[in-house]
Protein backbone atom coordinates (compact mmCIF):
# COMPACT_ATOMS: atom_id res chain seq x y z
CA UNK A 1 0.00 0.00 0.00
CA UNK A 2 1.07 3.83 -1.01
CA UNK A 3 -0.93 5.37 2.09
CA UNK A 4 0.53 9.42 2.56
CA UNK A 5 3.51 8.36 -0.17
CA UNK A 6 2.85 11.51 -1.78
CA UNK A 7 4.62 12.22 -5.83
CA UNK A 8 5.22 9.76 -8.33
CA UNK A 9 8.35 7.61 -9.19
CA UNK A 10 8.22 8.12 -13.28
CA UNK A 11 10.10 4.95 -13.06
CA UNK A 12 13.54 5.98 -11.91
CA UNK A 13 14.72 5.26 -8.61
CA UNK A 14 15.48 8.72 -6.18
CA UNK A 15 18.71 10.30 -7.11
CA UNK A 16 17.68 9.63 -10.60
CA UNK A 17 13.93 11.29 -10.37
CA UNK A 18 15.87 14.44 -8.60
CA UNK A 19 18.50 14.65 -11.37
CA UNK A 20 15.49 14.66 -13.96
CA UNK A 21 12.98 16.90 -12.60
CA UNK A 22 15.53 19.24 -11.50
CA UNK A 23 16.47 19.54 -15.27
CA UNK A 24 13.39 19.78 -16.47
CA UNK A 25 12.69 22.64 -13.39
CA UNK A 26 16.25 24.48 -14.89
CA UNK A 27 15.00 24.48 -18.54
CA UNK A 28 11.69 25.54 -17.92
CA UNK A 29 12.90 28.49 -16.62
CA UNK A 30 15.90 29.32 -18.80
CA UNK A 31 13.60 28.63 -22.39
CA UNK A 32 10.30 29.28 -20.49
CA UNK A 33 8.71 26.06 -22.86
CA UNK A 34 9.31 22.60 -23.22
CA UNK A 35 8.04 19.40 -24.81
CA UNK A 36 8.19 16.17 -22.83
CA UNK A 37 5.28 13.70 -21.50
CA UNK A 38 2.40 14.15 -19.71
CA UNK A 39 3.66 12.25 -16.61
CA UNK A 40 7.04 14.28 -16.51
CA UNK A 41 5.02 17.54 -17.38
CA UNK A 42 3.05 16.83 -14.40
CA UNK A 43 5.66 15.99 -11.91
CA UNK A 44 7.69 19.56 -12.81
CA UNK A 45 4.92 21.62 -12.63
CA UNK A 46 4.51 22.02 -8.96
CA UNK A 47 8.44 22.41 -8.89
CA UNK A 48 8.46 25.47 -11.50
CA UNK A 49 5.70 27.25 -9.33
CA UNK A 50 7.58 27.10 -6.40
CA UNK A 51 10.90 28.26 -7.79
CA UNK A 52 8.59 31.31 -8.90
CA UNK A 53 7.40 31.88 -5.47
CA UNK A 54 10.38 31.74 -4.38
CA UNK A 55 11.44 34.51 -6.66
CA UNK A 56 9.14 36.50 -5.77
CA UNK A 57 10.13 36.74 -2.32
CA UNK A 58 13.40 37.64 -3.29
CA UNK A 59 15.58 37.71 -0.26
CA UNK A 60 18.84 35.80 0.20
CA UNK A 61 17.38 32.41 1.80
CA UNK A 62 15.26 32.00 -0.97
CA UNK A 63 17.88 32.81 -3.78
CA UNK A 64 20.02 30.11 -2.03
CA UNK A 65 17.13 27.63 -1.87
CA UNK A 66 16.60 28.31 -5.61
CA UNK A 67 20.42 28.04 -6.50
CA UNK A 68 20.43 24.71 -4.15
CA UNK A 69 17.91 23.26 -6.68
CA UNK A 70 18.47 25.14 -10.03
CA UNK A 71 21.47 23.31 -12.21
CA UNK A 72 22.81 26.60 -13.84
CA UNK A 73 23.58 30.34 -12.58
CA UNK A 74 21.83 31.52 -15.49
CA UNK A 75 18.86 30.09 -14.70
CA UNK A 76 18.90 31.28 -11.28
CA UNK A 77 19.70 35.26 -12.22
CA UNK A 78 16.55 35.04 -14.83
CA UNK A 79 14.10 33.70 -12.29
CA UNK A 80 14.88 36.50 -9.77
CA UNK A 81 15.52 39.37 -12.42
CA UNK A 82 12.87 38.04 -15.16
CA UNK A 83 10.27 35.75 -14.05
CA UNK A 84 9.63 37.07 -10.56
CA UNK A 85 8.48 40.61 -11.12
CA UNK A 86 6.73 38.98 -14.44
CA UNK A 87 4.55 37.03 -11.68
CA UNK A 88 4.70 39.49 -8.71
CA UNK A 89 0.70 40.27 -9.40
CA UNK A 90 -0.04 36.86 -9.81
CA UNK A 91 -1.40 34.24 -6.83
CA UNK A 92 -0.37 30.86 -8.27
CA UNK A 93 -0.95 29.42 -11.70
CA UNK A 94 2.28 30.70 -13.18
CA UNK A 95 2.59 27.78 -15.78
CA UNK A 96 0.19 25.32 -17.90
CA UNK A 97 0.28 22.32 -19.78
CA UNK A 98 -0.97 21.72 -23.01
CA UNK A 99 -1.39 18.04 -24.79
CA UNK A 100 0.30 17.45 -28.00
CA UNK A 101 -0.30 13.95 -28.86
CA UNK A 102 1.29 10.88 -29.46
CA UNK A 103 5.15 11.11 -29.93
CA UNK A 104 5.99 9.28 -33.29
CA UNK A 105 8.62 7.00 -31.84
CA UNK A 106 6.90 5.17 -29.18
CA UNK A 107 3.98 6.52 -29.00
CA UNK A 108 4.12 8.32 -25.48
CA UNK A 109 1.61 10.72 -25.18
CA UNK A 110 3.58 14.43 -25.44
CA UNK A 111 3.05 18.20 -23.52
CA UNK A 112 3.79 21.37 -23.85
CA UNK A 113 5.22 22.69 -20.15
CA UNK A 114 5.08 26.37 -20.59
CA UNK A 115 4.88 29.45 -18.56
CA UNK A 116 1.76 31.78 -18.59
CA UNK A 117 3.01 34.86 -20.99
CA UNK A 118 5.91 33.24 -22.27
CA UNK A 119 3.53 33.70 -26.16
CA UNK A 120 2.95 37.07 -25.21
CA UNK A 121 6.84 37.57 -24.94
CA UNK A 122 7.80 35.62 -27.80
CA UNK A 123 5.29 37.34 -30.14
CA UNK A 124 6.67 40.62 -29.28
CA UNK A 125 10.00 39.52 -29.51
CA UNK A 126 8.75 38.15 -32.77
CA UNK A 127 6.86 41.45 -34.16
CA UNK A 128 10.13 43.48 -33.04
CA UNK A 129 12.30 41.77 -35.19
CA UNK A 130 9.80 42.01 -38.18
CA UNK A 131 10.00 45.67 -37.73
CA UNK A 132 14.11 45.90 -37.45
CA UNK A 133 13.38 44.09 -40.93
CA UNK A 134 10.87 46.30 -42.46
CA UNK A 135 13.59 49.49 -41.18
CA UNK A 136 16.37 47.47 -42.41
CA UNK A 137 14.64 46.69 -45.80
CA UNK A 138 13.92 50.65 -46.01
CA UNK A 139 16.91 52.15 -45.20
CA UNK A 140 18.85 49.88 -48.05
CA UNK A 141 16.32 50.85 -50.41
CA UNK A 142 16.21 53.99 -49.65
CA UNK A 143 19.85 54.29 -50.17
CA UNK A 144 19.75 52.64 -53.09
CA UNK A 145 17.67 55.63 -54.20
CA UNK A 146 20.19 58.44 -53.40
CA UNK A 147 23.00 56.45 -55.12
Amino acid sequence: MRHRKAGVKLKRDISARRALLRGLVTNVITEERITTTVPKAKAAKPLVERMITLAKEDNLQARRRAAAFLLTKDSVEKLFEKLGPRFNQRNGGYTRIVKLGPRKGDGAETAKLELVGSELIKRAAERAARREERLKQIRESGGEDES
